[in-house]
């Protein structure tokens, strides 16, 4: 009897630290606890860009990777870009803003 409760307790451990392993992160892959901070992130950008004057919020897209924000989308110009990516830059925990937007063509 104790020697399964030796091999149960091998077992168990040796899961738990392949399990710890598996969800380490990695530069491509993040942690439980960087997906929430960014995810958090991603909602005070959101309502950064539909509380700015000047920009159609509906149409940009935000994305977080640990702390970068990109912001992807059509806009109606420049200066609409522009302060959409200020608007992001101001929100606090956003360490670099990536601009992805594309301006739509006037035809």
């Amino acid at each position: 009897m104790q020697i399964w409760k030796s091999v149960l307790t091998a077992a168990l451990a040796a899961a738990v630290l392949a399990g710890g392993v598996a969800c380490a992160p990695t530069q491509t892959r993040q942690s439980t606890g960087e997906v929430i901070d960014d995810s958090a992130l991603t909602a005070r950008v959101k309502a950064a860009l539909i509380n700015e004057p000047g920009v159609k919020s509906t149409a940009i897209n935000v994305e977080t990777f640990r702390g970068t924000v990109s912001l992807s989308g059509f806009v109606d110009s420049e200066e609409q870009a522009q302060k959409a990516i200020t608007a992001a830059q101001k929100v606090g925990g956003v360490r670099s803003v990536k601009n992805d937007m594309r301006v739509k063509s006037a035809s």
